[in-house]
């Protein structure tokens, strides 16, 4: 791809092109039955979705009526928030689901074939930060890497006087979110949520800025929740506000190009930003524009930004539950309430979401890309690690395949700690190493070596430290036991005395013969 999708609409007309998008233009409810769609597709390994004719209403119309779910709360009891008063009317905004939902779909985001294309991106950028070679290599080498730093200014994030997503502003009696088709995705939610706005914020102290994809639940035609992890970026900037007593400034985008959205969801160092990371993955600036009515710049080309802020000594609100990535609900919770002064956008905007839950979801994909880009960075803090892989089942947090060139005893462990020292990797919860001829994008045969490999009363190891907010597990809220599992090979110091089997691997040259041969003897 010669030039960078500028927008999501570029997205979709890709899509749609490639055969990747199916448009339904009959009436769908946001209510549950958005969702449930968006799930078969994934499934059934389909395509994207888009909504032509959002219908709130329109389940209980047909007279379906869904079976409530009991979710077990904490005391005191959280206030109920209404489902919204959609009333029965269909929406003119339509939606778009399951644009990230398979590996095809991640790649036409980024322009790429292949992932590792996109991982060798990441390469050259930590080769500009570091320097070729050793020591930062020879003035030759150095030289020959200005063409690339030049390269590098002309993708950082640029400023513009105006753009698409402020087409309309409505600010006052205007703002009411429940123009907007936000959907309920599972039964026992807690209302409808806002489930793939990119929140921008500044670090009140520093300036700098933070970008990342928080849900936000509906309270009010001009409220929402903001489900600021402990662990993140926007809470960071809360904690400090609080201690400032200055309100924050936020906004929240629905819908930037698939790459800058791509860049919230990704977990950067800190320091980095987001647009920057976006521009140098797209090979071409992201565009901004001033907010309306915050000091913050967004995605010109966005689709529908709330502006608005978070005050720090208001009382925080019970938000959730919510059908989560774990594939449980995560129990409500006290966060921020997010105050909407005004609401931007085109005159024909799209209004983009996701559904989380039992995996394989859309998120799944967008972590799958974090998994291939971030690999070289990895490497870079942790040489010996050869590859890595986060199953589906593993929901991100619980459980990591690590392939290691293993050089001494406790190798494994050694790599284990370097690995919790990473940003979020610091929340992974168990982890599995393996020599370097495991292939770990496949988990049933690391689980198969590591099994047959590890003892468990000499090669497992149980540590304490932090967990994700989302994880339901340990007894107090993000902390709890984390767990290595050493199946590599065993040295004697590691108190193995007995000798080493070798694997059974089939001879090259007869599986070859073998598979050339295969169709002349008319094997099916």
């Amino acid at each position: 791809m010669d030039l960078a999708l500028r927008d999501i609409r570029e997205f979709l007309s890709l899509l749609e092109k490639e055969g990747e998008l199916k448009r339904i233009r009959e009436p769908v409810d946001p209510y549950l039955e958005m969702s449930a769609f968006a799930e078969e597709a994934l499934r059934r390994g389909g395509p994207a979705l888009l909504f032509e004719k959002p219908h709130p209403g329109h389940l209980a119309k047909r007279g379906v009526s869904p079976d409530p779910v009991a979710v077990e709360v904490r005391k005191p009891q959280p206030r109920v928030v209404p489902l919204p008063p959609y009333g029965a009317r269909a929406s003119e905004v339509p939606v778009a689901m399951n644009l990230f939902g398979s590996e095809r779909r991640i790649g036409l985001a980024l322009g790429v074939s292949d992932l590792e294309e996109a991982a060798g991106r990441v390469r050259e950028l930590l080769e500009l930060i570091k320097g070729p070679g050793p020591g930062g290599g020879s003035l030759l080498s150095k030289l020959s890497l200005l063409p690339k730093i030049q390269e590098l200014a002309t993708i950082a994030p640029r400023l513009v006087k105006s753009g698409p997503v402020q087409e309309v502003v409505e600010e006052g009696d205007e703002v009411n979110l429940w123009n907007y088709p936000h959907i309920v995705a599972w039964p026992g939610d807690g209302g409808a949520f806002i489930t793939l706005a990119l929140v921008i914020t500044k670090d009140p102290e520093t300036g700098q800025r933070n970008a990342g994809i928080y849900r936000m639940q509906i309270l009010g035609p001009k409220t929402t929740a903001m489900h600021w992890e402990l662990h993140h970026g926007g809470a960071a900037h809360f904690r400090k506000a609080q201690k400032m007593g200055k309100r924050l400034e936020v906004a929240a985008v629905i819908g930037a190009d698939p790459v800058t959205i791509y860049a919230g969801s990704a977990p950067l160092p800190e320091g980095m930003d987001e647009f920057l990371f976006a521009g140098y993955l797209r090979r071409q600036a992201v565009e901004l524009v001033r907010g309306k009515t915050v000091d913050l710049e967004v995605p010109a080309h966005g689709e529908l930004v709330l502006e608005g802020y978070v005050d720090p000594s208001e009382e925080l609100v019970w938000e959730g539950p919510f059908g989560d990535h774990t594939g449980f609900y995560s129990l409500p919770d006290l966060y921020p309430v997010f105050h909407v002064t005004a609401i931007t956008r085109r005159r024909d905007p799209i209004y983009l979401s996701t559904i989380v839950g039992p995996p394989p979801k859309e998120d799944y994909f967008l972590g799958h890309i974090t998994e291939r880009l971030f690999l070289p960075i990895v490497q870079m803090a942790i040489p010996e690690v050869v590859d890595y892989h986060m199953p589906a089942y593993g929901t991100f947090q619980n459980l990591i395949f690590v392939a290691i060139k293993k050089s001494f005893p406790g190798h494994a462990y050694k790599v284990a700690a370097g690995l919790w020292g990473l940003g979020q990797m610091s929340l992974e919860k168990v982890i599995v190493v393996v020599d370097d001829d495991v292939n770990v994008k496949d988990p049933e045969e690391a689980w198969w070596v590591a099994l047959s490999h590890m003892d468990p009363q000499r090669d497992v190891k149980i540590y304490p430290g932090p967990l994700s907010v989302l994880d339901h597990s340990p007894s107090e809220l993000a902390f709890g036991g984390k767990m290595v599992i050493d199946g590599t090979r065993k040295f004697p110091e590691e108190g193995h005395r007995r000798p080493w089997p070798a694997r059974i691997r089939q001879d090259a040259r007869v599986a070859e013969l073998v598979k050339r041969r295969w169709q002349e003897l008319g094997l099916p």
